[in-house]
């Protein structure tokens, strides 16, 4: 069994790994959970892999990492990590394989009751509208040059295509576009495999999911967005696609070879990383900026997808059904931000992977139309249990630097869940909860089932115990569209 570093509790919902438990560690491992998820990474070696990123350079007190953690490559999913700008490292397993993996939600004026009846013909309209599954294609085909304009563009090249509002861009964490991103810093290969990605849902975790407002924490907040009680929300879950897989495999060889090169060893290698300000951490971070535009962009055009869905299925205009963007948040980034340290406020590079930002009210950082509350942040469930929008608070600011969790955490992985799960005893389950699912394949509902995952009450419980962020809206699922 993997070893688990010691934890000591702070506090009901805050966890430390000292920095005895690892040679080398820089900083403490801080983890937020509780006694009900702790369980969950008895043997895992998710911890393990906290530990390991503290002794990373640069980075500054503490290494954490979120209530939804699991193992992953290098970081543990869910970790968060800041650093020096002029010592400090980017380390592309801190930001994971699809970078700006992220999470839209649309809001509608149409009831349940209204939707309900025709959920069937919904779903079927959704899977044809946006393609989904292992290595999927068929949306956009672009050009080798239009591949260059969205990795520039990112949500705005699409709008500008006509898929989409202009209203949409201004409710997107960075507009939907990253400032950063050079597209001559990402390769050949990475650019071919977005050719024809561009639009399309993937497999594994991602998802369409229609929803239904369940219940209301912030009235007020809640009011702002647009989300009332008993009406339908769409939530949708993808990322970069294998453009930016190609590009976090892409720099991982580079760094690999500049560690050999100057006779650096890691204490995994996983954890490959550059200086910041080197050649190759500049490069790679434009590149990450360009592979997030893509994402930006990708999301936009399945939420033209999804517009195009409920026109056919309800004949009417998507106008008059709302249909509006809410919020499109970003995981799998790094971003250089101000934040508050003990010697005083200054810019660091904050990796978040398998985590966002949680802003609290006031930050520039906020769409202006909800920066009296704070930033909206979207946490998925699994498909058989509910989502969450929340809000980020002032204390994340100084507990998490600015951060939450991005979803409920995986219990297994995948190929544990293909094995102790089958399709017809997910599907029979979920039905008997009037939850209808369309897949591209059997297992990427078996991948995917309830059971795999940790109980989003208990994420979100610990999420807003620690001061992290705070519920605003429960949003329980109707019917997904699985990759």
């Amino acid at each position: 069994m993997t070893r688990v570093p010691t934890l000591v509790p702070i506090d009901e919902f805050t966890f430390e790994i000292p920095m005895t438990e690892q040679v080398g560690m820089r900083v403490p491992g801080r983890l937020f959970s509780n006694q009900a998820l702790l369980g969950a990474v008895d043997g895992d070696p998710s911890l393990q892999q906290l530990a390991n990123v503290a002794t990373l350079p640069g980075i500054q007190s503490p290494a954490l990492a979120m209530p939804d953690i699991h193992f992953g490559y290098g970081f543990p999913v869910g970790g968060v990590a800041a650093f020096d700008p002029a010592d400090g490292v980017v380390s592309p397993g801190g930001i994971g394989y699809d970078i700006n993996c992220g999470v839209r939600l649309l809001r509608t004026n149409l009831t349940a009751d209204e939707v309900r009846p025709r959920l069937k013909a919904l779903l079927d309209a959704l899977y044809r509208e946006v393609p989904s599954g292992v290595g999927s294609k068929g949306g956009v085909t672009l050009t080798p040059a239009e591949v260059d304009e969205v990795l520039a563009g990112g949500a705005s090249w699409a709008v500008g295509r006509g898929y989409g509002r202009a209203h949409d861009l201004t409710v997107q964490e960075e507009d939907g576009r990253h400032r950063g991103a050079a597209p001559h810093a990402v390769s050949d290969s990475a650019r071919k495999r977005g050719l024809r990605q561009l639009g399309t849902l993937g497999s594994g975790n991602h998802f369409l999911e229609v929803q239904r407002v369940d219940e209301v924490f912030h009235p007020a907040f809640a009011e702002t967005l647009g989300l009332r009680p008993g009406e339908v929300a769409v939530m949708l879950h993808t990322g970069s696609r294998g453009l930016g897989h190609q590009v976090a495999t892409d720099y991982i060889q580079t760094m690999d070879a500049r560690l050999a090169r100057d006779g650096v060893t890691l204490v995994d290698r996983q954890l490959s990383c550059a200086p910041i300000a080197s050649e190759e951490g500049q490069r790679y971070l434009s590149a990450m900026a360009a592979a997030a535009n893509f994402a930006w962009a990708n999301r936009q055009l399945i939420t033209d997808g999804v517009r195009r869905a409920f026109r056919t299925v309800f004949e009417r205009p998507d106008a008059e059904m709302d249909l509006s963007v809410v919020y499109d948040i970003a995981h799998n980034m790094a971003k250089e931000e101000e934040h508050q340290l003990p010697d005083g406020r200054r810019r660091v590079l904050v990796h978040r992977k398998g985590a966002t930002r949680a802003f609290p009210a006031g930050r520039e950082e906020v769409p202006a139309a909800y920066r009296s509350f704070g930033q909206p942040v979207l946490i998925p469930g699994d498909m058989g249990t509910a989502s969450y929008v929340l809000v980020g608070l002032p204390t994340s600011m100084e507990r998490s630097f600015g951060s939450s969790c991005h979803g409920a955490g995986r219990l297994l992985s995948r190929h544990a869940a293909v094995r102790r799960f089958r399709y017809d005893e997910v599907t029979r389950a979920l039905s008997q909860k009037g939850i209808l699912v369309r897949s591209a394949s059997r297992e990427g509902v078996t991948e995917e089932a309830p059971g795999a995952y940790k109980n989003v009450e208990e994420v979100v419980r610990v999420a807003e115990g620690a001061g992290l962020t705070r519920r605003v809206v429960r949003l329980v699922p109707l019917g997904v569209v699985k990759g």
